[in-house]
């Protein structure tokens, strides 16, 4: 690992091919000026299992590829680097002080979301990976994070751990010695203004009651705090050796980069899904089921990068849902991360999700039946998966009719 900020100026992409268990290098990321370049290896073009890095933005072609628009880095090669608490740990360990794109992908860890990784060399593959971790050590080290203290060395292993997951909440990347099973874990924070754990896996529980694709989750509760246990969908196993799945989130597919994230919308991701998608309607009727579930659980951090696809090449297909949560509301109305576009602009409304339904190639009959089958599956479900969840009745009465129902979006449906 990087012991130090080297002023780097390009690092080398290497990619896991589908159903391939050892990675090639695919090209590489040049920084010039404030921007970051990217250009395909010969070799690699050369590779008949060669595929794209992304269909829409990275073409497979020769040539220097520049980033458009606003972006100073191509968005899908965005979405495998460390968002922001990987970039709080590395700035933590590393107190850094004028990290580049290149920095925080070289000094996360391998294991990360996706199916790429970025070297400094382009001929030899050196993964950045640390002992296994338990989560009673993840635990302490994001307690020492949150609180800015000088980390033990007993814990310094941890830190890779959680470099390369994305998202802004406290979470890590672990793997169960007995099953082989890979997780996400997440943790409750310490400014935690109600149960976001619990409220999470509750979410999770009810969308798969309502026919929406979710991975397995498990709630834990280790020293005192919740954590949350996602079994990973970006890889596959063949015996002993493991390959990763290529993701692609919606604001990649969008060619969009964070400051333009409020330009993203359900409209525009579903015109990519209906060109590009294998099998788009089927994939079309996931989304929209998704975006009728957002809006009745009051999840308004459904932004782009909280919607991904698989990629392997030739097939584009939406991955399970994740960061399904219910968030804390503190007036009547509500408007969702990623724009709805509808007749009444981006209000979290069900009438207004009903009016962008043809977008997703179903009718207005089809659309309110799936509508009452979700709202009839989340009000039969909800206390037992309350209970399961061990959700205490305050927890409750601060989600149900406040968050979860909020008498807004049923609005004149």
């Amino acid at each position: 690992m990087i012991s130090k900020l080297k002023n780097i100026r390009q690092a080398f992409v290497w990619i896991w091919l589908p159903n391939q268990t050892e990675p090639v290098v695919v090209g590489r990321i040049d920084k010039f000026g404030e921007k970051y370049s990217f250009i395909y290896g010969e070799s690699y073009l050369h590779n008949p299992k060669a595929i794209a890095l992304s269909p829409l933005e990275l073409p497979l072609k020769k040539g220097i590829v520049e980033p458009e628009g606003m972006n100073i880095i191509h968005s899908c090669l965005r979405d495998a680097a460390p968002d922001a608490w990987g970039r709080r740990l590395i700035d933590y360990q590393y107190a850094l002080s004028r990290a580049n794109e290149l920095d925080y992908m070289l000094l996360s860890g391998s294991n990360r979301i996706g199916g790429i990784d970025f070297q400094e060399s382009s001929q030899i593959y050196s993964p950045r990976i640390s002992e296994p971790v338990t989560l009673d050590e993840v635990l302490l080290l994001t307690e020492y994070v949150e609180k800015n203290k000088p980390l033990p060395v007993e814990l310094q292993h941890a830190l890779l751990h959680g470099t390369s997951v994305g998202g802004a909440r406290p979470k890590a990347l672990i793997k169960d010695a007995r099953s082989n099973i890979e997780y996400v874990a997440k943790f409750s924070a310490s400014t935690d203004r109600y149960n976001i754990i619990k409220a999470e896996y509750i979410a999770m529980q009810l969308a798969r009651m309502s026919g929406i694709q979710v991975p397995m989750a498990h709630l834990k509760h280790i020293l005192g705090r919740d954590v949350l246990l996602i079994e990973r969908f970006d890889r596959l196993y063949f015996q002993e050796k493991t390959t990763r799945k290529l993701m692609l989130s919606a604001l990649s597919l969008l060619k969009l980069n964070e400051l333009e994230a409020r330009y993203a919308s359900y409209c525009d991701f579903a015109s990519i899904i209906r060109k590009h998608f294998i099998s788009p309607q089927e994939n079309l009727q996931e989304l929209y089921k998704r975006l009728i579930f957002n809006v009745l659980i009051g999840n308004t951090d459904d932004h782009a990068r909280n919607h991904a696809a698989f990629w392997d090449g030739v097939y584009l297909t939406l991955t399970p849902a994740y960061d399904l949560s219910p968030q804390a509301r503190m007036g009547y109305e509500a408007t969702q991360a990623m724009a709805i576009e509808g007749s009444e602009g981006n209000l979290s409304k069900l009438t207004n999700v009903l009016s962008v339904c043809e977008h997703f190639q179903i009718t207005e009959i089809a659309a309110r039946y799936l509508m009452d089958e979700m709202i009839e599956n989340i009000q039969t479900h909800w206390v037992s998966i309350c209970d399961e969840a061990e959700f205490s009745l305050l927890e409750r009465e601060q989600l149900w009719g406040q968050t979860i129902f909020n008498p807004f979006c049923f609005e004149g449906f």
